[in-house]
């Protein structure tokens, strides 16, 4: 057997079905859309939660709370997190994002306090908790704090 002579096993691909081809095609006429009404039309249907002129689920249930949209989204890292770099380190946003500690791009980072380190470490976050920063500087670092 050769890679030239490869077949995918019967029935496992389908043809495309090509509507509004003409009535030998078996598709045409009203092209599988039935007969005339809202659907039927160019740009027909109802748009997405539509129920009919019923009132929609999203507007019968009660709301909750405030989001508020102008929220800074800030990244977390905690102290214990931060014990693969080495003594002596700077660490700032793209060093956390190469070493995969935040993901994705964010308002800002916040250190926390959770854990504890025992060496200096220069750390450059937008936002450190009380915790964090009594930790940080016992062991002997620094913070710089961004806007």
């Amino acid at each position: 057997m050769n890679l030239g002579e490869l077949k995918p096993p019967a029935g496992s691909r389908k043809n495309r079905k090509r509507i509004g081809r003409g009535d030998g095609s078996g598709h045409g006429g009203t092209a599988g859309k039935g007969a005339k009404g809202q659907n039927a039309r160019s740009g027909g249907g109802v748009r997405s939660g539509f129920e009919g002129g019923q009132m929609p689920l999203s507007r019968r249930l009660p709301k909750r709370g405030f989001r508020n949209p102008f929220r800074k989204e800030m990244a977390v890292v905690n102290i214990e997190q931060l014990k693969r770099f080495p003594e002596g380190t700077l660490i700032a946003h793209d060093t956390l994002i190469q070493s995969g500690l935040v993901k994705k791009k964010h308002c800002g980072i916040k250190l926390l306090g959770k854990g504890q380190i025992g060496y200096p470490l220069s750390i450059k976050v937008n936002a450190v908790s009380r915790s964090a920063r009594e930790k940080i500087e016992a062991a002997g670092g620094s913070i710089i704090e961004e806007s």
